[in-house]
């Protein structure tokens, strides 16, 4: 198949996603065009089975604001026209799928019919879709799709609730490749930071309120009162400078490492002991799949779809949004319990394995098929 893909080409889960099963895709043999502003950070390697198209946006004096969709539109015209691609799959429902809903129709009076995937990746449906002001085009681009997927049951269900959807909405989980996301040999790096045996405690994310990062140092600053451990914080973001303040107003700043932003985060997650991710909205929560890939169990909230990865009392616990106490409650008898450590290792990795990309990759080449079939009879 010649696949078109729509993203945003940052660190962020859709992103990460939508180019990770772009590259699959492509070494299976299929022609995959990445079509987005610039080249998507995932998109580190040279594949023949892979093109990149630049959405290039003139900057006019008239607009106050570039007009970045009329940009990509026409782009998405040009590539379906002359790639002669089989199907679009736009990741995030604002602006891709609205856009794509407006070059089909283009490409339509041309007598060119493009069928359209829309996934749903979590805070365009929880957060930007409900805002009144976006809602109306969320709804008509969810319904206009040929095919609409979501990353999670939770997500399909809050996306059924907020919106007057009448498309069926598959849900496809998000993945990982266990070749990259594996422990790793790296007892060093564990000794350099931990080197009197502390526990070492990871959380990752892009800084934002709603990941609730403050949660994490709270709860650390319980378990530390009963096991030696450090605390390591790998991103960045706009929460960045509020939690180092919190670090020292608690006194823990010696236990507390911030690692920024890593490309080789299996690398860490590979001597971490435990992963927490205490989120007040989690659409999937694939940070917290990756450190299970990784052989770490999970401490984490149990908002959206986190109950559907970390399964309480098996691979980690799940705690009520907010609830430091039990957190680091959890934690504590997880960290005290070799043994019991051990066994979630196990089970993380386990769980990890049902959403390898090479399980998940054929369920989306099945749902493309499925959807060029259905818009081809109805021409």
């Amino acid at each position: 198949m010649k696949i078109g893909i729509v993203c945003y080409p940052t660190f962020g889960g859709s992103g990460v996603i939508a180019t990770e099963l772009g590259k699959a895709l492509a070494e299976k043999g299929h022609n995959i065009h990445f079509i987005t502003y610039s080249q998507p950070v995932r998109l580190d390697f040279f594949s023949e089975n892979i093109s990149y198209h630049e959405v290039a946006v003139a900057n006019y004096p008239l607009f106050e604001y570039a007009p970045y969709e009329s940009a990509l539109t026409s782009k998405l015209v040009d590539v379906v026209k002359y790639e002669k691609l089989d199907i679009l799959h736009v990741h995030y429902a604002i602006p891709h799928a609205s856009v794509a809903w407006l070059a089909k129709q283009i490409l339509a009076t041309e007598g060119i019919y493009i069928p359209i995937v829309t996934t749903l990746h979590g805070t365009d449906i929880t957060l930007v879709g409900k805002d009144m002001s976006f809602e109306p085009v969320v709804t008509f681009a969810i319904n206009h799709s040929d095919g609409v997927t979501a990353v999670s049951e939770s997500l399909k269900k809050d996306t059924y609730l907020n919106f007057k959807i009448e498309k069926e909405i598959e849900v496809i989980y998000n993945f990982i490749d266990l070749k990259r996301f594996s422990k790793k040999a790296k007892d060093h790096f564990r000794k350099a930071i931990a080197p009197f045996g502390e526990k070492l405690i990871v959380h990752t994310s892009n800084f934002r309120k709603v990941k609730r990062i403050e949660d994490v140092v709270h709860a650390f600053n319980q378990i530390i009162k009963t096991i030696p451990s450090k605390l390591l914080l790998i991103g960045d973001g706009p929460e960045r400078t509020a939690i180092e303040k919190l670090c020292r107003d608690l006194g823990n700043c010696e236990h507390v490492r911030f690692l920024g932003k890593q490309d080789a985060i299996e690398e860490i997650l590979s001597v971490c002991d435990l992963f927490m991710m205490p989120s007040e909205s989690e659409s999937f929560g694939l940070a917290a799949l990756e450190a299970m890939a990784c052989q770490v169990p999970v401490i984490s909230s149990n908002a959206g779809g986190m109950p559907e990865l970390n399964i309480h009392g098996v691979t980690g616990y799940l705690s009520n949004v907010g609830d430091v106490d039990d957190m680091a409650k959890n934690a504590i008898e997880l960290l005290s319990d070799p043994e019991k450590l051990q066994l979630f290792r196990k089970n993380a990795l386990d769980q990890a394995k049902k959403f390898d990309i090479h399980v998940i990759m054929p369920i989306y080449e099945r749902y493309y098929q499925k959807v060029i079939d259905s818009v081809m009879a109805g021409q």
